[in-house]
């Protein structure tokens, strides 16, 4: 189902302008930020990359769906025409529906990290088509809603943004505290060097996914939870700030007055 328009209040809380403009215009291209790129075609997003998340191509062959062989077949034989998913399905290594469901956890995954704060400038080069090709496009609101969505669920869980990028240290669990599977094999991977990002590629998961898996950790007690990194003081005005005046001429001239009184 297509998602509705932007409205005027969500345009004025995008998490990027830019990204709102292309959509209204229907552009076809790359958006480049710092963390990464979106694709668009017409306007909605097609794909995502982004070094923080593992891609598509990680998803499917780490995951056990695909071996690596009939990845890299698929790329040499489709990428230059842009139809590296196409090909995967028409020649039998996996169902569209399948493709469907990793494609669109690899574009939210990215996107997540592409339209997080801090992002730097953005860029947008027209005409540039990523080689997967159409696989499922989705609507720009869309993919705000869900990176939205997404951090405030991680906030929900346990709201230390510090966690994210630090290493990971284990902690003991307590007398009598349940550890799953799930939870064991990221634990055996927190040796105080590798950040969640880097577990997340090690297992070949979601970065995302492994990301809200260590934030329960850590609300859990079985992982560390680093200091949040101080934040900078505003510079201190000198003294004279509050007795100048408004005109920056007479202010000038004052303050010239006063330095050679000093210096007789």
């Amino acid at each position: 189902m297509e998602a509705p328009p932007y409205t005027l209040s969500s345009i004025r809380s995008s998490l990027s302008p830019m990204l709102v403009r292309l959509a209204r215009e229907r552009a076809t291209g790359a958006l480049l930020r710092d963390h990464g790129t979106l694709y668009l075609a017409e306007g909605r997003v097609v794909h995502a990359e982004s070094p923080a998340a593992p891609g598509i191509d990680v998803l499917l062959t780490r995951g056990g769906r695909l071996p690596r062989e009939g990845w890299e077949e698929a790329v040499d034989r489709a990428g230059t025409r842009r139809e590296v998913g196409r090909f995967l399905v028409d020649s039998g290594r996996i169902h569209r529906g399948e493709l469907e469901i990793c494609h669109l956890g690899a574009l939210f995954d990215a996107a997540f990290f592409v339209l997080s704060p801090g992002s730097g400038p953005t860029r947008f080069r027209y005409g540039v088509a990523h080689w997967i090709g159409p696989v499922r496009p989705v609507s720009a609101p869309a993919v705000e809603r869900e990176t939205r969505r997404r951090r405030e669920l991680l906030d929900h869980v346990w709201p230390y943004a510090a966690v994210d990028t630090a290493p990971v240290v284990a902690r003991p669990p307590a007398p009598g505290q349940a550890v799953t599977r799930r939870q064991r094999l990221l634990l055996e991977l927190a040796d105080g060097v590798r950040t969640p990002v880097a577990i997340a590629w090690a297992l070949g998961r979601p970065a995302f996914h492994t990301l809200l898996d260590i934030r329960r950790l850590a609300a859990a007690g079985l992982v560390e939870t680093p200091d949040e990194p101080p934040t900078a003081a505003p510079p201190t005005l000198p003294a004279w700030v509050a007795t100048v005046s408004g005109d920056p001429d007479i202010a000038l001239l004052r303050r010239l007055r006063d330095a050679l009184e000093a210096a007789l």
